[in-house]
């Protein structure tokens, strides 16, 4: 089970960008592996927490609190 809490330690965001940018990149996993025809194992949200743990994708936030995933 992802805890949310431990993973707001590590990484220096709000919540609310924090869940918005792992739906956001959950997405982009799960349309990549339709396009693909790959058969997911894991969950692309658990894929996409992994993204943002490891560093692979980082969060953005600029001066009009817009964010932006990369």
């Amino acid at each position: 089970m992802l805890k949310p809490t431990d993973f707001d330690a590590q990484i220096n965001v709000n919540r609310y960008a924090l869940v918005i940018a792992v739906a956001k990149r959950a997405r982009e996993i799960a349309d990549e592996a339709e396009e693909k025809n790959i058969i997911l194992t894991e969950k692309p949200v658990s894929l996409a927490v992994h993204d943002f743990e490891t560093g692979s994708y980082k969060i953005t936030i600029n001066k009009n609190y817009a964010f932006n995933i990369f």
